[in-house]
């Protein structure tokens, strides 16, 4: 029997794996325990539609967990371990500790800093599916550094915009408060401020994929004058 290789990324994938299902655990148990309106708590103190969510939110970082192996096999390609690694890292901060371990309001602007790492990761992602598809035998394409760069920014967008979607879903269908459209103390906000939390998630989403392509397109436009230049000298030198 073939023996697999323990790696950094499998190790990350395995200790977020653990911890949500351990607190998926923790969570429905308090869900019997804790109160169910303000009125009734203690400051501080999370109700049942807290517990509820964490409980959604970590199941659903379980099955998006193993949603990296799934591509592979399903469409036989390899992606960079340092992209899983990153994955299974934003899973772990975005789930566990803002969730679980309520970094979102003990850690200042926590939202904001992964909103912006995710747009990072998510611009890199979309310039490793090109170099994917770049490396394939079963597909020949030739694409322009400007073409790629502005797919990985789309693309981290169109990630970015699923999120807020599936936040508004959330906080219709079980009454909760992922986009912060109302205060702790149950006062709706309205005008500019109810939509406040959603746009700057999109802005620094935004300003962190447009980082990534920035970088991404100077290095993929060099990357190209090298090989032109490389083989134009081959050229002169092919009698």
């Amino acid at each position: 029997m073939k023996k697999q290789k323990v790696t950094i990324k499998s190790i990350l994938g395995m200790i977020c794996f653990v911890m949500l299902l351990l607190s998926v655990f923790f969570a429905v148990i308090k869900l019997f325990t804790a109160p169910e309106s303000p009125a009734d708590a203690l400051p501080h103190e999370r109700l049942k539609s807290d517990y509820l969510l964490m409980v959604l939110q970590c199941l659903l970082g379980i099955a998006v967990l193993f949603l990296p192996a799934i591509i592979e096999k399903r469409f036989r390609i390899d992606i960079p371990n340092f992209m899983e690694g990153l994955y299974f890292v934003f899973l772990y901060c975005a789930i566990y500790l803002g969730e679980v371990r309520n970094f979102y309001f003990v850690i200042p602007h926590w939202d904001l800093i992964l909103h912006t790492f995710s747009g990072v990761m998510l611009g890199a992602f979309g310039f490793s599916i090109i170099d994917i598809m770049n490396d394939s035998r079963r597909v020949k394409i030739s694409l322009s550094p400007a073409f790629i760069a502005l797919f990985a920014f789309c693309f981290a967008l169109a990630a970015g915009c699923i999120w807020e979607i599936y936040e508004y879903i959330m906080d219709g269908v079980f009454h909760m408060n992922m986009q912060k459209f109302m205060l702790e103390n149950g006062t709706q906000l309205i005008g500019r401020l109810a939509v406040a939390d959603t746009m700057e998630d999109i802005i620094v989403d935004t300003l962190g994929a447009l980082f990534t392509c920035v970088i991404g397109f100077f290095s993929l436009r060099r990357k190209h004058r090298r090989e032109n230049t490389s083989d134009k000298q081959q050229e002169v030198c092919t009698p």
